[in-house]
């Protein structure tokens, strides 16, 4: 009971000072509103940007490896000419890779072409991409089916022209019917539509998403362009177990099958690359990292200003209730009692402060935004109040003590 009525005590005056001296507070309390304005208003957008990235790149698949000719990212001093004398994957090596491998739960093998004019009637779309998946594909990378149906085996292994559509490609083309069943034209091609994916949504830097893209059979993909080593590159895609931490079994059993088929002796070198999302991920965490480290330099100068703001008031509120102290002292009111009632009036003034601050940051994220959703986390409002709390001790502790230890004798005679 004591110590509900020591923090209702605490409140009140500390309460009676904001009041007091509203114009001196809110000038002093600035400081604490802009550094945590600053450092949350930043990891905010951090976390909204890193999330909005990744979402944008979902569809590359989690837990998965590329073989592919190409590393995504070559790093050091490598000749860029040996990657360029590397033999491009082919579906007779996806083939025998889908009949050995032991430690994954899927492969899959694709190719895709950009700059394609889609067209029905009097409607286009240009620039869309055309992608040729095997018909394991689902197993090793997400494909959201919003209406319709996915291929079917009989359509894949027979070449059909078939064709699901990305949303964007799908409305310019169908605005006002449904497009399965219908037929369009592509690269020269006449295909029907049997599914629509999920509408994916503008990201951030204009990456090409499924919105823009449109899915046939491998096979047909391979029949109407030239895929191999002069032609369109294709990729083998292999899906990795939960239970495989890093895919590293899966990583391993590839490389080696992938060696045997290529005929490489030990002391050969990979005439292939193995990319993971995990590379283009770490590079992206990596930057956030930067640009969080440089919004706790921007807030922190400003709480630093803050800090001192509320210290100062502190000390002018020990120096204005120095006869109230030594009233409360003579009474009974022990050393800890003044202690926490000073200490309590900095944290509040200070999450005062803080709360403001994050209000500020809440405000800006109802604003309407068409390429990223902005959203303010529980862990970024616990994060900023905690800041706040721990910057208003720092600040009182000083001045709490110093009213703590006051004579009372001294304190009465004060003026």
């Amino acid at each position: 009971m004591i110590y509900l009525r020591l923090i209702a005590e605490s409140f009140r005056f500390a309460w009676q000072a904001l009041r007091a001296n509203l114009l001196r507070t809110i000038l002093s309390l600035l400081g604490v509103t802009i550094g945590i304005f600053a450092i949350i208003s930043v990891f905010t957008l951090v976390d909204s940007l890193e999330r909005n990235v990744r979402d944008s790149m979902s569809f590359i698949g989690d837990k998965v490896i590329y073989v592919e000719k190409w590393p995504w990212s070559t790093g050091g001093s490598y000749p860029w000419w040996k990657y360029f004398q590397r033999p491009e994957a082919t579906e007779q090596e996806f083939r025998m890779l889908e009949r050995r491998i032991t430690t994954g739960t899927g492969v899959a093998i694709t190719a895709s072409r950009g700059g394609n004019t889609y067209k029905q009637g009097n409607n286009s779309y240009s620039n869309g991409n055309l992608t040729g998946i095997s018909y394991d594909y689902p197993k090793v990378s997400e494909v959201p089916i919003a209406d319709g149906r996915y291929f079917t085996p009989q359509e894949s292994e027979a070449a059909r022209n078939v064709i699901i559509l990305g949303d964007e490609i799908a409305t310019t083309l169908f605005p006002y019917s449904s497009p399965i069943g219908q037929t369009l034209k592509v690269a020269g091609q006449k295909f029907t539509v049997v599914g629509i994916i999920e509408k994916q949504g503008e990201n951030i830097f204009g990456m090409p998403n499924m919105d823009q893209m449109g899915m046939i059979p491998y096979s047909t993909f391979s029949k109407m362009f030239d895929v191999g080593p002069r032609g369109i590159g294709s990729s083998i895609v292999l899906k990795g177990r939960e239970d495989d931490p890093g895919l590293l079994e899966l990583e391993y059993e590839a490389r080696g099958i992938m060696r045997n088929i290529r005929g490489l002796r030990p002391r050969d070198e990979d005439s292939f690359a193995m990319n993971r999302p995990e590379m283009i991920q770490e590079a992206i965490g990596g930057f956030f990292q930067v640009v969080g480290l440089g919004g706790w330099v921007i807030g922190g100068f400003s709480i630093l200003v803050g800090g001192f703001g509320i210290a100062n008031i502190m000390f002018v509120s020990v120096k204005e209730r120095t006869n109230i102290i030594g009233i409360q002292k003579s009474l009974g009111a022990k050393n800890y009692f003044i202690l926490f009632q000073f200490l309590f009036e900095s944290v509040f003034l200070s999450l005062l402060g803080g709360g403001i601050g994050i209000l500020l940051v809440f405000l800006l994220t109802l604003i309407p935004q068409d390429m990223m959703k902005i959203t303010l986390s529980v862990g970024n409002i616990i994060l900023g109040l905690g800041v706040s709390a721990v910057i208003g001790m720092l600040s009182g502790i000083i001045p709490a003590v110093l009213a703590s230890n006051l004579d009372p004798v001294i304190a009465i005679r004060s003026k």
